[in-house]
């Protein structure tokens, strides 16, 4: 049976070493991977499993200072995560566009946050196409909370593991079946 690891720095699937891969399926992370719902006055983080098959929401940190302050902020997070014993692999972060795929002036500022970020972290940095992620994180809130305040609490959170669980469900979906998925290009 020819059973695949991830190398963490990369999520490329390398070679086991001796140790046993028996009840891991095939082709699988090692790591975590990081998603960030980047919004004009909250950012919203969520994290997958060390499988990279679930994604689920984790917290909302505050949008404060310019976007220098801001990319700093980040990578403080990522450079925590990366330390814990999970480590972490890669970030997503959301790319947003209108509905038509047009880019607008946050797309702009979410590329030049994504290229800071790349720069200071050394994690490797992908964007995924966010649109309609907050309506769709809103809709998954709503089933298990009516009131739209208590639901915007978590909202920022949810859209990230929306955002998340759409780039892991794309990897899976090229590792796996199509030799491509439109959701991994952003």
């Amino acid at each position: 049976m020819n059973q695949h690891l991830s190398n963490p720095r990369t999520l490329e699937p390398v070679e086991p070493s001796d140790r046993s891969t028996r009840s891991r399926p095939d082709k699988v992370f090692t790591v975590r991977v990081l998603g960030i719902d980047y919004g004009n006055r909250r950012i919203g983080l969520a994290l997958s499993d060390a499988t990279g098959l679930l994604a689920r929401p984790w917290k909302t940190i505050p949008r404060e200072g310019n976007p220098s302050q801001v990319a700093a902020a980040l990578e403080a997070e990522i450079v925590a995560l990366a330390g814990e014993d999970d480590g972490l692999g890669a970030v997503v972060m959301g790319l947003p566009r209108r509905l038509n795929g047009e880019e607008h002036e946050q797309t702009r500022a979410v590329r030049g946050l994504a290229e800071q970020l790349r720069r200071l972290s050394g994690v490797p940095l992908h964007l995924q196409d966010e649109r309609l992620s907050s309506h769709e994180a809103d809709m998954l809130l709503a089933r298990r909370e009516k009131d739209w305040r208590k639901r915007k609490a978590a909202l920022d959170a949810a859209a990230a593991a929306v955002i998340l669980q759409d780039f892991l469900d794309g990897r899976n979906v090229t590792r796996t079946g199509p030799e491509s998925d439109p959701r991994d290009t952003a």
